[in-house]
Formats: structure tokens, C-alpha cells, sequence
């Protein structure tokens, strides 16, 4: 009788350790998920993508460091980048932002010279 508590008390220790293994598993998978980032190159190729559908360009750039943005109750972090191409023999330049958890542009400049 001594043995069948022990197995059961050892069953029933094994089955908790496990379900508490898979919710910390599930949690931190979850909590990973939110607070990763998209690479600061893959946002750029997607930028330089998207302008060369409307012609050539000449130069890019991103900083890799992520900047906080804040409108109004949004709160989120972006990189920003660049594109310069000639456009009617003009050299062009561009500034964007992009959100660093989607790699959404939020926002595109031309910069006047």
C-alpha cells in the first residue's frame, strides 16, 4: 500500500511539473513575441523595395538604433533611414521612419535642399 501512495504522489508531481512547464513555455513564447523586433536591414530593403518600383536609387541608409516615438497615447520604437535617387537630374533625398516591431513605414519626407 506504502509503494501505490509513493508512484501515485510521483505521478502526481510529474503531471504538475509538466503542465507548469508548458505555461511557462506558452508565456514566454508569447512575451517573446511582443517585445522582438524586426532587423533594421530587412526594414530597409523593404523601403528600398518599394522606391525602386518608381525608379532607380542612388544610396540608403538606416540607424540601427531604435529611437522611442510617442503620438498622443501610442507609444512604439522606430529606426529611421534614408533613400536619395536622381529625379529629372536633380539628386532627391528622402527621410522615413518605420515602426521596429512591424517594419510599417509611418512616415516619408522629401528633404528640400
Amino acid at each position: 500500500m506504502n509503494e501505490e501512495n509513493e508512484l501515485s504522489y510521483f505521478k502526481s508531481g510529474l503531471a504538475i511539473g509538466v503542465s507548469l512547464g508548458i505555461v511557462s513555455g506558452i508565456a514566454s513564447t508569447l512575451w517573446y513575441q511582443k517585445k522582438r523586433t524586426v532587423d533594421a536591414d530587412l526594414v530597409l530593403e523593404n523601403v528600398k523595395d518599394a522606391f525602386l518600383k518608381e525608379g532607380p536609387i542612388e544610396g540608403s541608409w538606416i540607424e540601427f538604433e531604435k529611437k522611442p516615438l510617442r503620438k498622443f497615447a501610442v507609444h512604439s520604437k522606430t529606426y529611421n533611414g534614408g533613400i536619395s535617387r536622381l529625379e529629372d537630374g536633380v539628386m532627391v533625398q528622402y527621410e522615413f521612419t518605420a515602426d521596429a516591431f512591424t517594419g510599417t513605414v509611418i512616415d516619408v519626407k522629401r528633404i528640400k535642399d
